[in-house]
């Protein structure tokens, strides 16, 4: 790292330096400085701090911040040391919940400020440490009617025949046509307080996306395919293009309007400037591993090993393809990894377009 241009995290308006700090037989552990708050802004007695009220008792001062359960050992260290250190350096005592009871941290001091130190510091903790957590649930437009996933079992079928002698391209590597989907955004979302929030935020989007499709489902066209790379030989997703069919943007509008709001929430992280719209059809992290057989775990594909395939043939056959129409009415929250009755994935919470 360099320590003239260390990285800086941004949570509530206030900027902290990250200094990353590695401890041996143990994950990444950081201690964090922070860089003081924006000109003109002081803690008045009654006033929050990061959102978080501090209260005064007879026996000092008093905070309380909610945070998943899975983020705990992140805060309390190898051995306790981080907790240790934090104490410390705050004057303060931290209270944590035993590992995996969901609860509050409540940090305690003798005066505000050390309290107020405290729980900024725990907060950077929390942030930093969130972002390493892997996704559990992202918004999606469904596009699973039946009509599309017939146009992609005939567009599976075709491309089998007609290509599978090209390198890589096998049955394993096309989606399930029942969890057909566009991606808008991923969320780490660590407990159900923090789904049930999420599902309040998408509450809160119907009325925008009902202003911009006029109360009406969006008719959409699902015609086409694309890749992501630069190498049509080495590909490792093949996805199916999605337009509306009057030519206007207002799939994309909804699609930024619902990121920008979820941003703004702190629930997701911004990777674009515009949500790359994109169904996937082909993707190689589906792909079975074919090279276990007898010949040991020396044999066996590794996450960091993917299969990527030719689709030079099936872009030049199918490049048109037409995989159907659909109304399009809804946004879920999905969750990853899961299947529901209709075999898409589960769904959180959803709005509707009409």
């Amino acid at each position: 790292m360099d320590v003239l241009r260390p990285p800086l995290i941004n949570i509530n308006g206030r900027i902290y330096r990250r200094n990353i700090i590695k401890e041996e037989h143990y994950e990444e552990e950081e201690e964090f400085s922070y860089m003081g708050p924006p000109d003109d802004e002081e803690l008045g007695e009654d006033e929050t701090c990061d959102t978080h009220l501090i209260e005064q008792s007879d026996k000092g001062y008093r905070c309380a911040i909610d945070v998943p359960s899975v983020l705990y050992k992140y805060i309390i260290g190898k051995k306790g040391e981080t907790r240790k250190r934090l104490e410390f350096d705050t004057k303060t005592s931290i209270n944590i919940p035993k590992q995996g009871v969901e609860g509050q941290i409540v940090i305690t001091g003798s005066t505000k400020t050390a309290v107020s130190s405290a729980v900024t510091r725990v907060e950077v903790l929390v942030e930093s440490f969130r972002r390493k957590q892997p996704f559990t649930h992202f918004l999606s437009f469904p596009l699973n009617n039946s009509k599309i996933q017939e146009g992609f079992l005939r567009f599976k079928d075709e491309v089998l025949k007609q290509c599978s002698q090209d390198h890589g391209v096998e049955e394993s590597i096309f989606q399930n046509p029942a969890k057909l989907h566009l991606t808008i955004g991923t969320l780490a979302l660590l407990n159900e307080m923090e789904v049930r929030k999420a599902c309040e935020h998408l509450q809160e989007c119907q009325n925008f996306i009902r202003d911009i499709t006029e109360g009406k489902p969006l008719p959409l066209e699902v015609t086409g395919i694309e890749y992501m790379n630069d190498d049509p030989a080495m590909v490792d997703v093949l996805y199916a293009k999605v337009n509306v069919r009057d030519g206007s943007d207002k799939l994309q509008v909804i699609a930024d309007r619902l990121v920008e709001h979820f941003v703004s929430a702190g629930l997701m992280v911004r990777e674009w400037d515009r949500v790359k719209l994109h169904g996937t059809v082909m993707n190689t992290l589906f792909r079975k591993d074919s090279t276990v057989e007898d010949t040991g775990a020396a044999g066996r594909q590794t996450v960091n090993e993917r299969e990527a395939f030719d689709a030079k043939n099936i872009l030049k056959k199918f490049g048109a393809y037409c995989f159907g129409e659909i109304e399009l009415n809804t946004v879920q929250l999905s969750q990853r990894y899961s299947t529901d009755c209709t075999g898409y994935y589960s769904s959180a919470g959803s709005i509707s377009f009409s």
